[in-house]
């Protein structure tokens, strides 16, 4: 590497000669101690007036991010030398010095490698031939003050050559800091000497150790940073696909074969110059990223937060498209320049194993080699397939699918080579070869594939493959979603469900999915199922809803891969309500019948239901960690087996009486004293309350209405793990406002309500059962949690806090949410339910909104008798089923109005004004 940076117009970032001069000045007129003061101001001054025309090249050219890089360092090694060389002439003059007093200043880290984001550390190693004498280490403290004084954060190291040849031997971190020294000032032979010693003493005969203990610092980052590419809040620097991950390859090229730069990754056959050019644009586009983000914050900033997103979006001046925000098309861009590396960094070690393997074991072993075989023309060796010639996909494209067909069956990986060819010769897949009836056979055949699709897919994609032979799916590839829901890019999301699928169907996930474990095997067509999740999400980024689009997409697709005309039916089907019996199982009460009817209609048979619970898990599933929990598995089963209830047995079994006497029975069943208490209070409970309510939660509240007695006021709290929550019963004298201060009460506690059904008793009581769980979708169990819990719904209830303000003054436990835009919106639903009108409203999350919604019901006269609580990342759906105080459905339209008013305002920002009580 040379010592030297070269960039355009140097003398604007800053002029040396001009700096020196001035500095000359001062000390002729003040000398070095009483002047020192204007010398740090004039260097402060210096590396202001080069960062500010450094950001204005960056303005000027947005993504030129080696250019700004290599920019940045070269102010701070321009600085170095000037502050080196006032101490040495003006400071610490050494007339005669000994061998001893010789000093080297070495760049290393990023520094080293010549580049610079605006805040980056500036990491310099002093260099002395032994021991340090006193004239040494008063030149080094000197200018780590000078450094200091200029506010630059300085990581610095001062070692004889001993002791860095020692160091680096034992210490992974010194060795690949000094692998990237970079000659900045000083003594310019000591750097050489050290140079040639670091080579011969540290590096010589431990090349492959450096690989392996690189290769595993490498994945325990990416498990650190969230083990994949497409993570949607991603570190441009540790992340997987970043910076990072192309310095390894720089440093593994470097440390074997010495390479000065890396362009000479070419020379020595690790990348050919079409990867050495995909490289540098990978890392001229993440310099770009970073030099934002630093100049944005002001700050060493490295993580590509929501915020921060668009920001960068517009500074980089991408625009908005159709169907697609400037801030998705941006993060588009950057997950494809990540999935370049990680192409790169295949093709990069697969060589490097090539090249170790091709050293002739010497000795006993000499004449042994493993034996080379075909199969279907394709040569087998040491678990790898690879082409037989260069020719071999131009000659026939459909190849570039079947090669992937035969690594998935027979267990085999793909051989770089063979991976840099189907990269290469990916552009021949044009219409004759998508619409060839093999082709898609084999497709089909890796898409359903019995053995582990997910990787097979996943290589198919990375090698360029799949966006070519279904172009629908190229046009999903690499893209975000801009929320807070969506953890991965839509193709990545698409995959992993793919994955969940064959998982299931293996029984590999039979704890976490038994409802899905249960029916996947009595499928109609298993086919239709995995074709449908592949597409669930095709249209995602066009515009208008992705449900129909991606239905028509279906349509269209299904006979191409083979499909008869009742599987392709079944697909556009499922694509176009893959979103149904999530939103009906999270939004609305499962134990209206008109639910259930509803639903029925739409999915109209069992097979259908079956396809649509398998894919509407994976799906969610497939979304990120820590989306799927116990509470939304016990919502799909509850509608999965009331559906097939009705689909099985037809509207007859319906009955309302009939259900609430199933329910009486299954609950005297438990035996024990259930029987006589029913007897004794189930009959001041209405048909409503049985029907609504499961065998374990009435069993409970039988219990706590005979213990509480006529008590003012009877609160119970206890985790509840059949649905991975909290389970509180409040029961009290029936009054308006209860829910709204109910739920207040358990805000301020730190709970987030998931679910509520409120009933009245024929005495007049309430029974409010509420399901919560934590901002971490956590169920609360410590007693502490509990008591606290109790304490804060009584305080509410009583009236002694005043609960908006301390809601308002509550911080969000999701402070990203600002970043994102939702606007409210309220929806009124006649049809959904016999005997309620159901009120959905839709609007940005935050600690007050199910609180201040439930005040707005109770400020119009509304009932609230169930409320069903969905989120999805920084949105919020709470649906409410509602009547007047009459128990009538609300149809008047001006009433209706003035109620959309009311929660429109209810759901917009809270203002500090604001006082209930």
């Amino acid at each position: 590497m040379s010592s030297v940076i070269r960039i355009p117009s140097p003398r604007s970032v800053i002029d040396r000669r001009d700096l020196v001069e001035r500095i000359e000045a001062v000390v002729a007129g003040q000398g070095a101690t009483k002047g020192r003061k204007a010398i740090v101001e004039l260097l402060r001054t210096a590396l202001e007036t080069g960062r500010a025309e450094i950001a204005r090249r960056l303005i000027e050219k947005p993504s030129a991010g080696h250019e700004v890089a290599e920019a940045q360092a070269f102010l701070v090694d321009q600085l170095v030398r000037v502050i080196h060389d006032h101490i040495c002439t003006n400071v610490y003059p050494a007339g005669n010095r000994s061998k001893g007093e010789r000093l080297t200043i070495m760049a290393v880290g990023g520094y080293g490698r010549g580049e610079m984001a605006p805040h980056s550390d500036v990491d310099i190693a002093f260099l002395t031939p032994i021991k340090q004498t006193p004239w040494c280490e008063q030149v080094i403290e000197a200018m780590l003050y000078f450094m200091w004084d200029l506010a630059l954060k300085v990581g610095h190291s001062s070692r004889s050559l001993d002791d860095m040849v020692r160091m680096s031997k034992s210490d992974l971190t010194i060795r690949t800091a000094m692998l990237e020294g970079r000659y900045v000032w000083g003594d310019q032979d000591l750097y050489e000497e050290a140079r040639t010693r670091f080579f011969k003493d540290v590096v010589s005969g431990t090349e492959r150790q450096f690989v392996v203990e690189k290769l595993a610092e490498r994945e325990e980052r990416h498990k650190r940073m969230g083990d994949s590419r497409y993570v949607v809040e991603p570190n441009i620097k540790e992340g997987k696909g970043g910076l990072r991950d192309l310095h390894t390859l720089y440093w593994i090229g470097k440390y074997i074969h010495k390479v000065r730069d890396s362009s000479e990754l070419v020379d020595v056959g690790l990348l050919t110059s079409k990867e050495y050019r995909a490289f540098r644009r990978a890392e001229s586009f993440f310099w770009a990223v970073r030099c934002h983000l630093h100049t944005i914050t002001r700050r060493a900033e490295d993580r590509l937060t929501f915020d921060m997103q668009r920001e960068v979006a517009a500074r980089m001046n991408f625009s908005d498209r159709p169907g697609k925000s400037a801030v998705e098309r941006f993060m588009q861009m950057f997950f494809l320049q990540a999935k370049v590396v990680g192409n790169l960094t295949g093709v990069f070690l697969a060589q490097l194993d090539e090249q170790f393997a091709k050293r002739q074991p010497r000795g006993l072993l000499a004449g042994f080699r493993a034996k080379e075989r075909m199969l279907k023309g394709y040569k087998v060796f040491g678990g790898r397939l690879k082409a037989p010639s260069d020719d071999w996909f131009a000659a026939d494209p459909v190849r570039m699918i079947e090669i992937f067909v035969l690594a998935d069956r027979e267990h085999l990986e793909i051989h770089p080579e063979t991976m840099r060819l189907i990269s290469r010769d990916a552009v021949l897949i044009r219409d004759e070869v998508r619409r060839d009836k093999r082709a898609n056979e084999l497709f089909m055949e890796l898409l359903t594939s019995r053995n582990n699709p997910e990787v097979a897919l996943r290589s198919f994609n990375e090698a360029g493959v799949f966006g070519r032979f279904v172009t629908e799916f190229g046009r999903v590839n690499a893209q975000m979603q801009f929320d807070m829901y969506h953890h991965y890019t839509v193709d990545e999301h698409t995959i992993r469900a793919i994955g969940l699928l064959s998982r299931i169907e293996k029984g590999e996930l039979r704890e976490d999915h038994p409802l899905a474990h249960e029916v996947i095997h009595k499928l109609r067509s298993r086919r239709a199922l995995y074709v449908a999740t592949l597409l669930h999400d095709i249209a995602k980024g066009r515009q208008g809803d992705h449900s129909v689009l991606g239905a028509e997409v279906a349509l269209k697709l299904c006979p191409r891969f083979g499909l008869d005309e009742e599987e392709t039916e079944l697909v556009a089907w499922l694509v176009r309500q893959h979103l149904l019996l999530s939103a009906t199982a999270m939004k609305r009460d499962l134990s209206d019948g008109k639910t259930i009817a509803d639903f029925c209609e739409i999915v109209q048979s069992v097979d259908r239901l079956r396809q649509l619970t398998v894919l509407t898990i994976v799906d969610i599933r497939a979304v990120g960690p820590g989306t799927w929990n116990s509470w939304k598995r016990q919502l799909i089963a509850t509608l999965y087996g009331a559906t097939e209830e009705r689909l099985r047995l037809g509207h007859a079994e319906f009955g309302r009486s009939n259900r609430v006497a199933a329910k009486k029975a299954a609950v005297a069943a438990l035996g024990g004293r259930y029987p006589a208490l029913i007897e004794k209070i189930g009959g001041m409970l209405g048909d409503a309350y049985w029907i609504a309510e499961p065998e374990d939660v009435i069993a409970k509240n039988l219990v706590e209405l005979d213990t509480a007695e006529e008590q003012p006021l009877s609160i119970f709290t206890e985790y509840y793990p059949a649905r991975g929550a909290t389970l509180v019963t409040v029961i009290a004298s029936d009054h308006p406002g209860l829910f709204y201060r109910i739920a207040g009460g358990i805000h301020l506690a730190g709970g987030n309500i998931i679910d509520a059904r409120i009933h009245t008793t024929r005495t007049g009581r309430a029974v409010d059962n509420f399901l919560i769980q934590d901002p971490l979708e956590r169920p609360f169990m410590e007693a502490s949690q509990l008591e606290r819990l109790s304490t804060s719904i009584e305080n509410a209830l009583a009236n002694r806090i005043k609960i908006l303000p301390q809601l308002v003054a509550k911080p969000d436990a999701r402070p990203r949410s600002d970043a994102f835009e939702v606007r409210p919106r309220v929806l009124f639903d006649n049809k959904a339910s016999n005997r309620f009108t159901v009120v959905e409203v839709n609007s940005r999350d935050r600690p007050a909104l199910l609180n201040r919604l439930a005040h707005a019901l109770f400020e119009s006269k509304l009932m609230v008798h169930s409320a069903h609580i969905a989120t999805y990342g920084e949105r919020a759906a709470d649906t409410f089923y509602v009547t007047d105080l009459l128990g009538e459905k609300l149809t008047a339209t001006p009433r209706l109005k003035a109620l959309e008013r009311r929660l429109l305002e209810a759901a917009s920002e809270p203002t500090a004004e604001v006082v209930a009580a």
